[in-house]
């Protein structure tokens, strides 16, 4: 797949071009005047129109001087690189681009640079906390920014009408966000101004607009919106490949990460009876197979297909009563508990229509009755997620080289299982993108 991005300035194109490569593309930058380079290795592109104080004449030839070059290189995802402190002709360089698309085609436009401290939040561009307009950018001797509402600053260079949707509807999630700009398809609002205070936001509205079919989506930003969508867009023809959540950790941390989970993947766990594993009698296998079946049918509407043992509300079991009952000792039922997990997880992986891109485990127990129940001599450790967060691969049995992270219990805040599940998403789409 490949991606076009166009910048008003080379330092703009080489800092989105870097983004993109970490992202697992193949970046490269070149001027307006040059062609793509021949190379079936490249599969990301940035052309320097510089433009930023150019006159409308030469803005509009430039860009159609790229957007033709992207359609003869076929690129798939177009996006456009503006300053980080919105500078330069945007309303017209977008216009330029929704007329060389097609007619059913709309601007995404995100000006948020969290990591170098621009943030939009109702529509205003604050850079380290000050709007834009009260910087340096103020005295710009070309063009001087004297107003720091984005969708009035790109209203007033476009022919287009601008909307904006607030912070409100982004951290509402998806289906919020998703009916917001459906909302602005609806009154034919070309351009649309989104705010965002952190990465984390960015991706969500990523993730939403790159599930949105109706219209053709031009990314607009300084660098962290095209990375995410360029992801996400990619994602999509590889979106049958799940990810597999087991949990067996009752720790209230747990609770709170789970939930996170859930509520930003819109996942359906399926519960499994920790009663009815702890024990040596027939509910263990009658539960394991309950399960199974519950998760290979839940897989065809979840992404990421969560097995927990931790459910709120949920009654503690109590292993002195059970043992004693069952003349065996509590760590034996306690392993029956993480060895029912792990043969759910297994079965699942083997069983299922849907290629597995990674698993997350969470509990040493859990992480460790996995390897032995899918014959696993060990885990080939490549990267940490997070502190006491590790990512690597199983080394033979059933799976070799499946991509897994396991964390312990107690490690991590609220958003921990969430990042990691992440970090299988993008690690296994820098692998789709090299193919």
């Amino acid at each position: 797949m490949k991606i076009g991005v166009i910048a008003d300035d080379l330092t703009g194109a080489n800092a989105t071009g870097v983004r993109l490569s970490k992202q697992g593309f193949s970046s490269a930058t070149v001027v307006y005047r040059d062609k793509i380079p021949v190379s079936q290795q490249l599969d990301a592109v940035c052309i320097d129109t510089d433009t930023r104080y150019a006159n409308q004449e030469t803005i509009m030839k430039r860009m159609k001087k790229a957007m033709q070059s992207f359609r003869e290189w076929d690129a798939k995802v177009v996006c456009k690189r503006i300053d980080s402190t919105i500078r330069g002709n945007i309303g017209l360089e977008i216009d330029t681009m929704l007329d060389e698309i097609e007619e059913n085609s709309m601007a995404v436009v995100v000006a948020s640079f969290p990591d170098s401290g621009r943030i939009s939040s109702g529509g205003y561009l604050l850079v380290d906390g000050v709007p834009v307009q009260e910087t340096g950018v103020a005295k710009d001797p070309v063009m001087p920014i004297k107003e720091s509402f984005i969708p009035g600053i790109i209203q007033n260079q476009s022919k287009q009408t601008v909307g904006h949707i607030g912070l409100d509807k982004v951290l509402a999630g998806h289906s919020f966000l998703k009916k917001a700009l459906n909302e602005q398809i609806e009154k034919n609002n070309k351009i649309v101004v989104v705010d965002a205070v952190t990465d984390e936001e960015i991706d969500t509205i990523a993730e939403t607009i790159a599930g949105i079919q109706s219209v053709k989506i031009i990314p607009v930003d300084p660098g962290p919106l095209t990375a995410a969508y360029s992801r996400a867009f990619l994602h999509q023809f590889v979106e049958s490949n799940k990810t597999i959540v087991t949990v067996g950790s009752v720790t209230t941390l747990t609770g709170r990460q789970l939930r996170y989970l859930i509520d930003k993947t819109e996942s359906n766990p399926v519960y499994v009876s920790a009663e009815r594993l702890a024990t040596l009698s027939t509910s263990w296998e009658e539960e394991v197979q309950r399960a199974i079946a519950e998760a290979l049918e839940r897989m065809h509407t979840n992404d990421v297909l969560i097995i927990t043992t931790y459910e709120e509300n949920s009654r503690i079991v109590d292993f002195k009563w059970k043992a004693e009952l069952e003349n065996t000792s509590q760590d034996t039922l306690a392993k029956r508990i993480t060895d029912g997990l792990a043969k759910i997880t297994r079965l699942v992986m083997e069983k299922t229509e849907y290629p597995i891109q990674g698993c997350f485990t969470s509990g040493g127990d859990v992480t460790a009755s996995l390897c032995a129940v899918c014959m696993a001599s060990g885990i080939k450790l490549e990267d940490e997620v997070l502190p006491l967060a590790a990512y690597g691969k199983m080394i033979g049995g059933h799976f070799p080289g499946h991509p897994i992270v396991t964390k312990g219990g107690l490690v991590g805040d609220k958003k921990a299982i969430y990042s990691s599940v992440k970090h299988l998403k993008s690690t296994y789409t820098k692998r789709s993108a090299k193919l």
